[in-house]
């Protein structure tokens, strides 16, 4: 019969026997793979962690908060306009390498449009 263990809100540590294996893959990436020797079950997650890999065996792994994107005020072929959450403006822009003879063109008339959209949004607000 599994043991069935609830990750509630509040931090809770759970310790497993198992075996670890470490490889590295052919394109140089590094794997580890955890064999639990129990029957437990748990909640299951997938994320974007951080692993540390001690000299002696130890492994740490860390889950990383999760990426909140800034949602454009204007809007172009190849470039926005954002406010992040630091209070400072983002003006993004890209273009494909292919491209590299359009990028002064594209660059100056997307910048220009949208700061034209800004002057009259603000014009509009006030």
């Amino acid at each position: 019969m599994a043991k069935e263990i609830k990750m509630n809100t509040k931090m809770k540590n759970v310790t497993l026997d198992g075996m670890m294996t470490f490889g590295k893959l052919e394109n140089g990436l590094h794997t580890a793979d955890f064999a639990c020797f129990e029957d437990v079950q748990i909640e299951a997650f997938a994320g974007k962690c951080k692993v540390q890999v001690m000299r002696d065996g130890n492994v740490y792994v860390t889950e990383l908060p999760k990426r909140v994107k800034n949602k454009p005020i204007f809007r172009e072929d190849n470039s926005s306009l954002s406010l992040g959450r630091d209070a400072r403006y983002y003006f993004c822009f890209s273009l494909p390498e292919q491209q590299v003879e359009r990028l002064p063109e594209l660059l100056v008339n997307q910048a220009s449009s949208i700061a034209k959209k800004v002057i009259r949004g603000l014009v509009y607000s006030n």
